[in-house]
């Protein structure tokens, strides 16, 4: 027995000895060529030791080497696919006797690593078989599953000291320099703590994350997981576990936010359109993912001044990602995301359309079909409460339907289309609304304020174009109105129908027009066509108390201009809505004609003068003086008196006198002088009567 013990004790020393004499004894370049080949054979690539390789046994199987670097696959340049400055790998020998790996040492300095995607191919899929395939699809089973690491191992000390990795593709090149990392795991079946701190194109980022076991996260058991990621731009934090199954699927408690949601979209590759916008966002709630699909329940939202609660999915196995989910907010106030006005308006005046263009992109980047209710929606000047939202985004198309709505003491349902397939962006609006107040809303839309009532209106209208500006002038479509019980402001008809005798004789401007005066009406009706951005209305219908107005005309949306003509008419019936549409009386034309910002009110002085010219000549054709017929025109019959009451000197008298005769002498004198040709004009009669 002493003399088997002094044997071993002795092949234990030779042992010793030539693990420690053997490295120094055998070549550098042996076992240099050696790794250099294996590896090369592994990796399907060229590697290459540059500097100094060393190699112990005892205490520790320990391998450092200098100028390490790996060659790029064929196609993708000369530079290394990846190289260090040192690589330095230590194991500890006894416990490999017993099948465990302890790794004592795992230090990669200064490594550089150079992803490239060019196409379908790429330079990080490695061995010799597959050098320049595309990476092969996951199994449907997944790859965690019981007994995936049948051995044990700990890892001391594993470290990346100043790591950078480079990745480019047909679009764009990103940058992580500064990498940092340190990897603490005890053993498979404790838990693993990873820390680090990076540059990712210069913003600056710290992380760590902690794994329950690493041994059974890929034998498929649930693990406890959280993760932390801080930074400039974005801080996030996920407590939760993977969950038991083949894949890496998550469930757990996700909270997010970042100062500026533009600036971290601008980060990540995907510039959001220019505005003032779109800057502070917090997300949180339970998170669940999926291979194809990442879901947040009970999820609270803020962008901006929104807040808002609900639901979101993701489903990512598309073309684009696919976005579900419902949305429940107190106000939506979308004006901070509109294009921004191009110059301040006049005071008082309306704003002029925008020419800057209208980016719809974003409507590429994914597909949606959300919904969302707001207690108030506010779009510019206009408010929407209560509002019930569908919004589907189809490959740049999106339609979004406002179900239900309460507007200005009005309800009533609306579509929007937003068509961003084409060259030039398409839109289209339709709305039907009932109970609306007139004069909000329409201030409020168009900066108009000259009529007030309660009704309804219906819009069917499309356009194209890049901007407002051009959006506008291509409108085209239908529509309708009918109001009750309202106002138009800035006239008062019955006022100037009652004082255009004396206007047309004096050749003054009648009285009823001005800010404060106005025409109240029962009802007022009409439709409309609108085309080349010029809407056009030709069977306008007002009906009044001692009024019947009728009208027609255009208003040119697009230059934001209006030429428009009432043709208001007294009647002796007092009846209003439902009245009696056999219209007497002189119709007097009013012109509403200018920019929205400035319409100007006034009686068409030529239009009343060849009506009461026609009524003067009628009367007469009857039996009537001329003047008496046109008193009768003008309302005046109660002034007539008899030839043979006054007398030839008192008829004298009342010639000089008399209105409608001085009227109608100038009209007459006015037809005869349109009448003549202009190389023979008449002589002037001596009484007067003439132009």
């Amino acid at each position: 027995m002493k003399r088997l013990l002094t044997f071993v004790i002795a092949l234990v020393v030779i042992v010793v000895a030539a693990a420690a004499i053997l490295p120094s004894v055998i070549p550098e370049s042996a076992y240099r060529d050696r790794v250099q080949e294996a590896a090369g054979e592994a990796l399907g690539r060229e590697l290459t030791l540059g500097g100094a390789v060393g190699l112990r046994l005892l205490p520790r199987i320990e391998v450092r080497a200098e100028d390490v670097r790996i060659a790029n696959a064929e196609g993708f340049g000369d530079a290394p696919f990846a190289e260090m400055a040192e690589m330095r790998v230590a194991i500890k020998l006894i416990p490999l006797l017993s099948r465990r790996v302890e790794i004592d040492e795992f230090v990669l300095v200064d490594p550089v690593i150079r992803l490239s995607q060019r196409g379908a191919r790429n330079n990080w899929t490695l061995g010799r078989a597959s050098e320049n395939a595309a990476p092969a699809p996951a199994q449907d089973g997944g790859f965690r599953l019981p007994g995936a690491l049948p051995l044990d191992a700990s890892f001391g000390d594993v470290r990346i000291e100043n790591g950078r990795v480079e990745y480019s593709d047909d679009e764009s090149a990103r940058v992580i320099d500064g990498l940092n990392l340190i990897l603490r795991l005890p053993s498979l079946d404790e838990p693993m703590r990873l820390d680090g701190a990076l540059r990712a194109d210069g913003e600056a980022m710290t992380f760590n994350a902690e794994l329950g076991a690493l041994r059974g996260f890929f034998d498929g058991a649930e693990t406890p997981l959280t993760l932390r990621l801080d930074g400039r731009l974005i801080d996030a934090r996920f407590d939760g576990r993977f969950l038991e199954s083949a894949t890496p699927d998550l469930a757990g408690d996700l909270r997010m936010s970042t100062p500026s949601l533009r600036a971290l979209a601008a980060f990540a590759g995907s510039e959001l359109p220019p505005g003032n916008g779109l800057e502070r966002f917090e997300a949180g709630g339970a998170l669940t993912t999926r291979p194809d699909r990442i879901s947040l329940e009970n999820a609270t939202v803020r962008l901006d001044a929104i807040r808002g609660t609900g639901a979101l999915a993701v489903a990512t196995g598309g073309a684009r990602p696919r976005l579900t989910g419902r949305l429940e907010l107190a106000e939506l106030n979308v004006n901070p995301y509109l294009p921004a006005e191009t110059a301040p308006a006049p005071a008082g005046g309306v704003q002029a359309w925008s020419e800057e263009r209208i980016d719809l992109s974003v409507l590429s980047l994914a597909d949606a079909d959300l919904t969302a209710s707001a207690g108030q929606l506010v779009f510019r000047d206009i408010e929407v409460t209560s509002a019930a939202l569908r919004v589907r985004i189809d490959n740049g198309r999106m339609q979004a339907d406002l179900e239900r709505f309460l507007l200005y003491d009005g309800s009533g349902s609306g579509r929007v289309v937003a068509n961003a397939r084409g060259a030039q962006p398409s839109f289209s609006v339709t709305a039907n609304l009932a109970g609306l107040q007139a004069l909000p809303f329409l201030e409020a839309a168009a900066g108009f304020d000259r009529l007030a009532g309660t009704g309804a209106m219906t819009l069917d209208l499309s356009a194209s174009g890049a901007n407002q500006a051009a959006i506008m002038r291509s409108l085209s479509g239908n529509g309708g109105f009918n109001f009750a019980d309202g106002a138009i402001r800035g006239v008062n008809i019955a006022q100037a129908i009652r004082t255009v005798q004396t206007a047309i004789t004096q050749r003054t401007l009648p009285q009823g027009f001005g800010d404060q005066e106005q025409t109240d009406f029962s009802s007022l009706a009409g439709t409309f066509t609108v085309s080349g951005g010029v809407a056009t209305n030709s069977d306008l219908l007002m009906l009044s108390p001692l009024l019947r107005v009728e009208g027609a005309g255009q208003a040119d949306l697009g230059r934001q201009t209006v030429d428009y003509r009432l043709n208001p008419r007294a009647v002796a019936s007092i009846q209003g809505q439902g009245g009696d549409r056999d219209l007497r009386g002189i119709t007097v034309p009013i012109r509403l004609r200018g920019s929205f910002d400035n319409v100007s009110i006034g009686v068409d002085t030529e239009a009343v003068g060849r009506a009461l010219l026609q009524q003067g000549v009628t009367g007469a054709l009857s039996g009537q003086r001329p003047q008496d017929a046109l008193r009768d025109a003008l309302g005046l019959g109660g002034q007539r008196q008899s030839g043979d009451e006054e007398g030839e000197e008192g008829e004298q008298q009342q010639q000089r006198t008399d209105p409608a005769e001085q009227l109608l002498r100038g009209l007459l004198g006015r037809a005869r002088q349109q009448q003549q040709p202009p190389a023979e004009p008449e002589p002037e009669p001596e009484d007067g009567d003439g132009g």
